[in-house]
C-alpha cells in the first residue's frame, strides 16, 4: 500500500519541518529547556500526519493560493492532536505511546500536564496573527477545536466504568475527541483558500463522518489487535474503564452483561481478560464495524457531491486510508 502522503502527493518531510518551526522558533520556549525538548521528541516519535494533511488537502478546494498560511495551519493541527495526546495517555492510564514509553510516565503527570497545556495555549498564541476579521476562522479553528477536544476528554474521564452511558453520549464523546479535529482541518484547509461555503461545509461533514468512522475503528483495534501493532496493550481500554461501542453493544447481550458491569478498577488482568474474550466472541465486533462502514458510506456520498473538483480524489484516498479499505 502506498503510504498516504504519497498518495496524496504532500511531502511529509516539509509537514515535519514546519511542525519543529513551532517549537525551534518559540522565543519563550529555550531549545535546551525540557519543555523544548520533550515537544521535539513528542512530535518525532511518528505518527502519521493525518490531520495537517487534511488542511493541506482542504486548502485544495479553494481558488486562492497562499502556502504559507496553509503550512503554518497544517502544523498548527498536528500540535493541537500531540498535545490531546498527552492527556489521553494520562487519562487512560496508558504506559505506551507508539511503542515508547508515554510522556507521564517518563516525566510524571504534572510535568507532562503542563507540556500538554502548553502546547494547546500556544497553538491560539500563533495562530492569533490570522485572527484579523476577514480570517477569524484561524483563531476560532485554534481556540474552538482545543475546547471542543477538552470536553471530549472530560466526557471521556466523567463515564469510566460507567456501564449506563448510552450510544448517544459515546457518539458525542467521539465528535468531540476525534471527529471534530478532522473535519475542522479539512474545513479550515478551504477556508484558508478562499472556498465558498458549501464546499467547505461539505468539507467539514466528511471529515466529521470520516471522523467518527476513524474512532469507531480505533476502538474496534483495542480488541482484534496485539500490543505489537496497538503501541499499547490489547483490551486497555476496557481495563482503564473506557465504555467503548463494543462494549456497549456487549452489554446488550443479558448472557455478558453481569459479566462486564463486574469490571471495575480493582478486577484482576485474568478476570478483563475473560470478558474480552467474550465480547471478541459475540457479534458486538460485528455491529461495531457496521457502524463505522454506515459512516464511510455517508463519507463516499459526500465526496460524489464534490465530483466536480479534482481533488475530491484526494477525499477518496482518505477515506480509503482511513477507511481500513488498504491494508
Amino acid at each position: 500500500m502506498r503510504r498516504l502522503e504519497e498518495a496524496l502527493n504532500i511531502p511529509l518531510n516539509t509537514v515535519d519541518r514546519e511542525i519543529e518551526n513551532m517549537v525551534k522558533f518559540d522565543r519563550d520556549v529555550p531549545r535546551s529547556s525540557q519543555l523544548a525538548k520533550s515537544i521535539m521528541e513528542l512530535i518525532r516519535s511518528g505518527g502519521k500526519r493525518v490531520r495537517p494533511l487534511m488542511v493541506i488537502v482542504g486548502s485544495r478546494f479553494g481558488p486562492v493560493s497562499d502556502p504559507q498560511k496553509v503550512w503554518r495551519l497544517a502544523a498548527a493541527a498536528e500540535f493541537i492532536h500531540a498535545a490531546s495526546l498527552i492527556h489521553d495517555d494520562i487519562i487512560d492510564d496508558s504506559p505506551l505511546r507508539r511503542g515508547q514509553k508515554a510522556m507521564h510516565v517518563k516525566l510524571g503527570v504534572s510535568e507532562a500536564l503542563h507540556i500538554g497545556n502548553y502546547m494547546s495555549a500556544r497553538v491560539i498564541e500563533l495562530i492569533s496573527a490570522y485572527s484579523a476579521e476577514r480570517e477569524r476562522f484561524a483563531y476560532q479553528f485554534s481556540s474552538l477545536a482545543t475546547t471542543r477536544l477538552c470536553l471530549g476528554e472530560y466526557q471521556q474521564l466523567s463515564h469510566l466504568y460507567d456501564y449506563d452511558v448510552t450510544i448517544e453520549q459515546y457518539l458525542e464523546k467521539s465528535k468531540n475527541k476525534t471527529a471534530q479535529l478532522m473535519a475542522t482541518c479539512l474545513q479550515i484547509g478551504a477556508q484558508a483558500t478562499g472556498a465558498d461555503t458549501v464546499t467547505s461545509d461539505l468539507l467539514y461533514s466528511f471529515g466529521e463522518k470520516l471522523g467518527m468512522a476513524f474512532q469507531i475503528r480505533d476502538d474496534l483495534l483495542d480488541f482484534t489487535q496485539s500490543v505489537q501493532k496497538l503501541g499499547k496493550p490489547a483490551g486497555g481500554d476496557l481495563r482503564g474503564g473506557q465504555v467503548t461501542l463494543p462494549v456497549l453493544f456487549a452489554l446488550r447481550d443479558e448472557s455478558l452483561a453481569s459479566q462486564i458491569r463486574a469490571i471495575s478498577a480493582d478486577s484482576s488482568a485474568a478476570q478483563v481478560d475473560e470478558v474480552v474474550a467474550a465480547i471478541r466472541a459475540s457479534d458486538a465486533l460485528q455491529q461495531t464495524e457496521a457502524l463505522s462502514q454506515q459512516y464511510l458510506h455517508e463519507a463516499q456520498e459526500i465526496i460524489h457531491q464534490l465530483n466536480d473538483y479534482p481533488s475530491h480524489q484526494d477525499l477518496q484516498a482518505l477515506l480509503d486510508y482511513l477507511g481500513g479499505r488498504e491494508k
